[in-house]
């Protein structure tokens, strides 16, 4: 794995995390003082350093930046608890509880309904989430060489197990790569997001999707912590063999369209997560509670299923479906060479054009972060 945008060098001795110092050969539970609470006392993020005595890479996995997204600290505890120093090259920090007052509360927010996933790399004197963002972006992030920061869908909404990242970056390419999931998202990230304030610092990271909030569910995590497994032994830190699941060569989409409901009414999916439909496929219908069918949605284009709501009762406006689109328009800023490649591996016909619709608007439907026009409220999970 490349690191020559590192903002760091490898580790060769000991390694200094707020204001602690980790020895080579050592595994260490600390703390990082991120708040207070109202009473004064310390808010206080819990953290695992594996310093191996070798030389190679620093690895981070973080997880519950929203405090409702289970799945990831569950990746994050079980990886930690499955390695010890003496059998890694380099360190892996792992941050299996970012957003503490989140947890606390088991909401994806901090008290004050800030998402602290908009406010990296936070400033020192700036609001609660920004002071949070800035404790944890500079006592722990920038100590690495690449991040993984895991999500899982939120809002009564399920996310395939995906991988999401600015590709024009061939570093977050090969991470997100040697993860060994099937699928694989094209997205610079917001503005304040985790993952775009390290990409922005140097420090190649990518997003890692799973399922569903407020649940411990043990087929995704185990997929998660075979991924994680996968990806450093991709980058030459392990150095013996670990049994996992078989890593996937992913699809890369460079669009997604979210499908929302026109009509309010209880809500019934006809497809699941990975699905593959073509364009006019059902997707769901939403019925009026005493019986009568309200509305058809239909997929507006060919594509996977990556993202879904559970069924429930919705409104007009509602995020019901969202299809990682087929076909592809080379993302404005991405290298040619790359952008072929990726095709490529994907298993895309060149249509002889890809260069046409570069930085093109996109249609009204294909709101691939989620993101509604009037409010700022994100439907997507990041």
């Amino acid at each position: 794995m490349a690191t020559a945008a590192s903002p760091t060098p490898f580790p060769r001795e000991a390694l200094e995390i707020g204001g602690s110092t980790i020895l080579p050969g050592t595994r260490r539970r600390l703390v990082l003082t991120v708040s207070e609470s109202f009473f004064g006392g310390s808010v206080r993020t819990p953290l695992v350093v594996l310093h191996g005595d070798v030389p190679g890479p620093v690895i981070c996995l973080a997880a519950g930046v929203h405090g409702d997204e289970l799945n990831g600290t569950e990746i994050v505890r079980r990886v930690l608890a499955q390695l010890s120093p003496p059998e890694i090259e380099g360190t892996v920090i792992g941050i299996p509880i970012v957003n503490v007052h989140g947890f606390r509360s088991r909401s994806r927010y901090l008290p004050d309904r800030r998402d602290l996933n908009r406010h990296f790399p936070g400033r020192r004197w700036g609001s609660s989430a920004s002071r949070i963002a800035h404790e944890i972006f500079e006592g722990v992030v920038r100590h690495c060489d690449a991040l993984v920061d895991f999500h899982s869908g939120s809002f009564h909404r399920s996310n395939l197990p995906q991988v999401r990242g600015d590709f024009r970056s061939r570093e977050i390419i090969e991470l997100a790569r040697a993860l060994g999931l099937g699928v694989a998202i094209h997205h610079p990230g917001a503005e304040g997001t985790l993952r775009r304030a390290a990409t922005d610092a140097g420090i190649p990271t990518v997003l890692f999707e799973s399922g569903d909030a407020f649940r411990i569910q043990s087929d995704e995590i185990q997929r998660g912590v075979d991924a994680v497994l996968h990806l450093l032994r991709e980058a030459g830190m392990l150095r013996l063999p670990i049994p996992t699941g078989a890593p996937e060569e992913p699809r890369f989409f460079f669009d997604s369209t979210w499908v929302r409901v026109d009509h309010g009414g209880i809500f019934l999916p006809a497809v699941g997560l990975g699905d593959s439909v073509v364009d006019g496929d059902v997707l769901g219908t939403v019925f009026d509670p005493l019986g009568g069918e309200r509305a058809v949605l239909r997929s507006p284009v060919g594509g996977t299923i990556i993202g879904m709501a559970l069924p429930q009762v919705v409104l007009p406006g509602f995020a019901a479906f969202h299809v990682g689109a087929e076909g592809a328009r080379r993302p404005q800023g991405m290298d040619k060479t790359v952008f072929a490649e990726l095709r490529a591996l994907s298993g895309d016909t060149p249509d002889g054009k890809p260069d046409a619709a570069e930085g093109a608007p996109r249609a009204e439907a294909a709101s691939g972060d989620g993101r509604d026009e009037d409010d700022g409220v994100t439907e997507d999970t990041e």
